[in-house]
């Protein structure tokens, strides 16, 4: 709608520049250069007004733009930290799997040095009984 009217307030200012031009052909010599000088007056105060309309609008599109890369950069940095947990959480994961099978090889070293040290027993034992026998066969065959 305001698309409209500012189509429609376009035409209307053609059509009277338009008449404005076919004026000035028929308009007195004397007359002319005042008229110019007030199209040249009206001409710089629509430019003014330009300008401060567009700083205005380059205004708001830099704080748009502005806005549009907070939004962006805020969603990589929320995009970054669900990464980032998702790793950690991986990461916690994979050191529980670590710490559970460090334990259950303690618990096998362990298991396995308490079978050790009960054959290391037999051992000696055995050993022990070895020498015996053998100290004893050695006698019987010396007396």
């Amino acid at each position: 709608m305001a698309l409209s009217a500012d189509l429609s307030r376009l035409s209307a200012r053609a059509k009277e520049a338009e008449d404005h031009a076919a004026a000035a052909k028929t308009q007195a010599r004397d007359r002319l250069p005042k008229t110019t000088e007030q199209a040249r007056e009206k001409s710089q105060h629509a430019a003014q007004q330009l300008r401060a309309e567009s700083a205005e609008a380059e205004a708001k599109a830099k704080e748009w733009g502005d806005n549009i890369q907070q939004s962006w950069n805020e969603h990589i940095a929320s995009v970054r930290k669900r990464v980032d947990e998702r790793k950690a959480r991986a990461d916690a994961n994979r050191a529980e799997m670590n710490a559970e099978d460090a334990e259950d090889y303690a618990v096998l070293a362990v298991d396995l040095a308490y079978s050790a040290i009960e054959e290391a027993e037999y051992a000696v034992l055995d050993a022990t009984l070895s020498r015996l026998d053998a100290d004893e066969a050695a006698q019987a065959t010396t007396s």
